[in-house]
């Protein structure tokens, strides 16, 4: 991901910088109490970010708006700051930051860039599915609200990419606290959670494999018709899928369904004849 900074000039704003950010934030000996004519702090503050020294930024634009509050240019600053408070991965105050300017400022012509940059807050400290995703939820919500508010901007494409992201990644979780379950034979927690992704994640490339899991768990349980139902949908929408040939052979295995060219066309004999038009 590419950021241009912004230019060094107040009226050319902050609208330059592209939609995809990079999250490596350089380091650099934050300066004291930076002080001077507005225009040279702000420019400042710029020059920093294009020399990627983001804390020397920040204190430049934090200079604006704690000297100059009524300025035009702390209205950019603060936006400005945020930025650089992104660039650094302190996403916790750069979104403080954030919703102030958008709260004090709504009119702005960069509010949807600041709505976007407050969304790859969120979104940048998703967490891997070992851990809770209550930090996926919160980022979908930020980015829904991009693409909810400026449907017709970069920044909700890019927002609805990141969505479909985050959404793999509650699935993902999903899967893995239902195969927790499944290992430990508590069945019917573990199909509730495969069921989830079913119904709840169809979009992604878990349900193959939730599918498979319900197949797996059903068997376990004796429930040999609902086995069979499952695999039939998994058959029917993923044909050519690993986790389908596996779940036929396990069929197979138990004497569920006949091997491929059993039945008088080819056809494996009873799971195709007997439940594929059932259950469609």
């Amino acid at each position: 991901m590419q950021t241009i900074a912004p230019r060094r000039r107040l009226l050319c704003g902050v609208a330059v910088l592209v939609p995809l950010l990079s999250a490596c934030a350089g380091t650099e000996t934050a300066k004291k109490e930076p002080t001077g004519p507005v225009e040279e702090l702000y420019n400042n503050g710029v020059d920093a970010l294009n020399s990627r020294h983001f804390s020397a930024a920040d204190d430049e634009f934090d200079a604006v708006a704690q000297n100059y509050p009524y300025s035009s240019w702390a209205m950019n600053a603060q936006l400005m700051s945020g930025y650089s408070q992104y660039q650094q991965n302190k996403y916790t105050s750069a979104i403080g930051t954030l919703d102030r300017f958008i709260q004090l400022h709504p009119a702005h012509r960069d509010i949807a860039y600041a709505y976007y940059l407050r969304a790859l807050c969120y979104y940048e400290q998703t967490s891997d599915i070992q851990r809770d995703q209550l930090g996926t939820e919160q980022a979908m919500n930020a980015l829904r609200e991009v693409v909810t508010r400026f449907p017709e901007t970069s920044y909700a494409r890019d927002a609805k990419l990141k969505i479909d992201l985050c959404v793999d990644h509650l699935a993902g979780k999903e899967m893995e606290i239902g195969r927790y379950y499944q290992k430990q034979h508590l069945y019917e927690a573990a199909i509730g959670r495969y069921q989830r992704v079913v119904d709840d994640f169809q979009t992604t490339n878990h349900v193959p494999e939730a599918l498979a899991r319900l197949t797996e768990v059903y068997l376990a349980l004796g429930l040999k018709d609902q086995a069979r139902k499952t695999a039939a949908v998994l058959g029917y929408n993923y044909p050519g899928n690993e986790w389908y040939s596996d779940t036929y052979a396990q069929l197979v295995d138990d004497g569920l369904t006949g091997k491929p060219g059993d039945g008088p066309n080819g056809e494996p004999r009873g799971f195709f004849s007997r439940v594929w038009h059932a259950v469609f």
